[in-house]
């Protein structure tokens, strides 16, 4: 009976210890059919007068644009990387681009926000 408690200890912590690893290795965001999504399945947007790794979108425009915010630690890979905002929060960027969501998408899949001024763009796929 010890050896199987012990065992149950020893797995519960390896468990404890490794998920929060798993947790912020994954992407901030995922492609599906064909368009960037983040975890809840909504839209995700580029905006065209950000440059050089800069979000230009802040204050009101952050309010219905809201950034894809990075937690404190996250771990950049492959093209992933975080930019600072001018309120020196932390926002994730995909090659490059720093990421929004719009407030007017309601429900996974909506695309309101699509070519809104000619200047804001759903993250697609590059083939």
């Amino acid at each position: 009976m010890n050896y199987i408690a012990q065992s149950w200890k020893a797995l519960l912590v390896t468990a404890a210890l490794t998920l929060p690893t798993l947790a912020l290795a994954a992407d901030p965001a995922m492609m599906k059919d064909g368009m960037m999504v983040d975890h809840k399945g909504m839209t995700v947007y580029t905006y065209d007068k950000d440059a050089g790794g800069k979000s230009m979108c802040n204050g009101e425009c952050a309010e219905y644009w809201p950034p894809m915010m990075a937690p404190a630690g996250a771990k950049a890979e492959g093209k992933w990387s975080t930019i600072k905002r001018d309120d020196g929060k932390m926002q994730w960027a995909y090659d490059g681009k720093p990421l929004y969501t719009f407030m007017k998408d309601k429900k996974p899949g909506d695309m309101v926000g699509d070519n809104m001024k000619d200047v804001w763009h759903v993250m697609r796929e590059h083939k």
